[in-house]
């Protein structure tokens, strides 16, 4: 059975841009502000400020969709 990269790239983007967005708005009250400085690292003007949320999430789907397209090309290649 082979994986559609295409339907999984968006899946995987989504839910990781989504899970990024989420937690830049929770560090706002506090919560993972330190989960959020290390993302902040590999994510350009990703913080914890709605702005920064919504910069996150657009970086976390692209990096999301990336990797599972990969993860999806590798498993139809040696499945």
């Amino acid at each position: 059975m082979a994986l559609d990269i295409k339907a999984f790239a968006l899946a995987g983007g989504t839910l990781w841009g989504l899970g990024v967005c989420f937690l830049g708005i929770i560090a706002m009250f506090g919560w993972g502000a330190s989960l959020v400085t290390v993302l902040s690292s590999l994510y350009r003007g990703y913080d914890a400020s709605v702005l920064g949320a919504v910069i996150g999430g657009l970086w976390g789907f692209a990096d999301g969709a990336v990797g599972c397209a990969l993860f999806a090309w590798l498993y139809n290649t040696f499945a």
